[in-house]
């Protein structure tokens, strides 16, 4: 069977990720950012995951999608309760893991053309 890049996506992905920067599509990105669809957001973020409050993840509702992943560096962090009840009550599913981990899985999910967007923060500082 032939397998074809379907160039049609206008979805955006993580084609490679390192310490300190992600590249999406032919942008290099050296700080903490959020993708969702064909939007890029390099201000939404703060630097660090543990510094995320309710209104980082208020606008991250905002965007619209059905599920709402979080890279949170070289290691998994939870969010805390109140936050993820934040997200939860809107009917986005919300996980958390790390960096690496949040890049691939959103690459899988695009593909699946899922609704989603992911928020990653740098592997290291």
């Amino acid at each position: 069977m032939k397998f074809e890049l379907d160039q049609s996506s206008r979805h955006l992905t993580v084609r490679a990720y390192g310490a300190r920067e992600f590249i999406v599509g032919d942008r290099r990105i050296t700080r903490p950012v959020v993708l969702s669809g064909a939007r890029i957001d390099e201000q939404l973020l703060p630097d660090e995951a543990a510094a995320l409050d309710a209104a980082h993840l208020e606008r991250l509702c905002e965007f619209g999608s059905d599920l709402l992943i979080i890279g949170t560096g070289a290691r998994q962090i939870f969010l805390t309760p109140p936050l993820s009840a934040l997200v939860l009550s809107r009917g986005i599913g919300c996980e958390t893991m790390d960096t690496a981990a949040a890049c691939r899985s959103y690459n899988v999910l695009v593909a699946e053309a899922r609704s989603v967007t992911v928020a990653l923060f740098m592997l290291a500082r």
